[in-house]
């Protein structure tokens, strides 16, 4: 997790002095300060810092990964990973369901954004629960 706070830590930097000379620059091009570029860089310079900041807290409290070990060889990161769905339809249909429920904010359709909203919670549960209901259903859950 060191490489991932060092990484948004960096963009976090790159952000804040961004957003101060965008400010300085509009202001000494314009007359004044351009608001909503500046404020997007500020917001989108703390929502790195966030993340960052959660890394490092993660950092602290696990053992180093090979990733953060200047010792480390290739073969100590070898092993199983995870488990990953090898075919699955529930993404697209969580997507659809978000893309509904966009356009509904998009077009301030109260009716389109619920139906959006529900259609994603029902993805989100067939993802989540897709291993433990059906015939996909295994013996170890």
């Amino acid at each position: 997790m060191k490489t991932e706070y060092r990484i948004f830590g960096v963009v976090t930097a790159f952000l804040y002095v961004a957003c101060v000379v965008y400010a300085w620059w509009t202001w000494g091009d314009l007359g004044h300060v351009e608001w909503i570029g500046t404020v997007a860089l500020l917001l989108s310079a703390i929502l790195t810092s966030m993340c960052g900041g959660f890394f490092w807290f993660v950092s602290r409290r696990i053992d180093p990964r090979p990733e953060d070990r200047p010792d480390a060889e290739v073969a100590d990161g070898a092993g199983e990973i995870g488990f990953f769905s090898p075919g699955s339809y529930w993404p697209f249909g969580l997507a659809a369901a978000a893309t509904v429920a966009g356009l509904g904010l998009v077009f301030w359709m109260w009716w389109l954004l619920a139906a959006g909203l529900i259609a994603v919670t029902a993805a989100t549960c067939g993802l989540l629960f897709e291993y433990y209901t059906g015939t996909r259903r295994t013996a170890e859950h």
